[in-house]
């Protein structure tokens, strides 16, 4: 069972960490929100989050900029600006390293069919 409201380490093992905000297993619809800390020096690499039968979708909200590092860059973006990013988590996505400062996310996903 997952922990809501609680850090733990970000499962690419690049130094972030993630917490549980909200999760329903709704079959038709199934989403989750996470808030996600970069301290400094952290990253993601490039990397897929595949749902067999689903294309995942992400909804990131950038709450607080590194000051310097931490871009995201994918190649399954729907929509993307400075602070706000959709994008199919299903296609390699990535964050850079936080060189300086550190960044907080909400992060919101969903499974659709495909």
């Amino acid at each position: 069972m997952k922990e809501f409201f609680r850090w733990q380490k970000g499962r690419q093992g690049s130094g972030y960490d993630k917490m549980l905000i909200l999760q329903w297993a709704n079959p038709l619809v199934p989403f989750d929100v996470y808030l996600i800390k970069y301290p400094e020096g952290s990253r993601i690499d490039t990397h897929t989050d595949p749902v067999e039968g689903w294309r995942h979708v992400r909804i990131n909200i950038v709450l607080k900029q590194a000051k310097k590092g931490g871009v995201f860059s994918c190649e399954g973006r729907i929509f993307g600006k400075q602070r706000l990013n959709i994008f199919y988590s299903d296609m390699p996505h990535q964050v850079s390293k936080i060189e300086k400062g550190s960044r907080l996310l909400l992060s919101i996903g969903f499974l659709k069919r495909p």
